[in-house]
């Protein structure tokens, strides 16, 4: 009985941790999408920042958004 409370606790553990890190990759993958399309969306707030900065802080919001997508997808923990 104890195992099989054991192996549940893990299952759920590996469940919760795989669907917040796809959440947030998908989120931050959002933003990198939104910070390198300011222009085409129209989104005045984020085109009124320096160009150069909103490409560096796309590219690693891109960076770190595929780490995470690729961490949760590979569920080793």
């Amino acid at each position: 009985m104890n195992n099989d409370d054991a192996r549940t606790q893990r299952k759920s553990y590996l469940l919760m941790r795989t669907t917040y890190d796809i959440t947030i990759s998908i989120l931050i993958l959002a933003m990198s999408s939104a910070m390198f399309f300011a222009d085409y969306f129209k989104l005045e707030q984020i085109g009124a920042i320096d160009s150069t900065f909103r490409y560096m802080f796309g590219s690693i919001c891109l960076l770190y958004g595929g780490f995470r997508l690729y961490r949760g997808i590979k569920r080793d923990y």
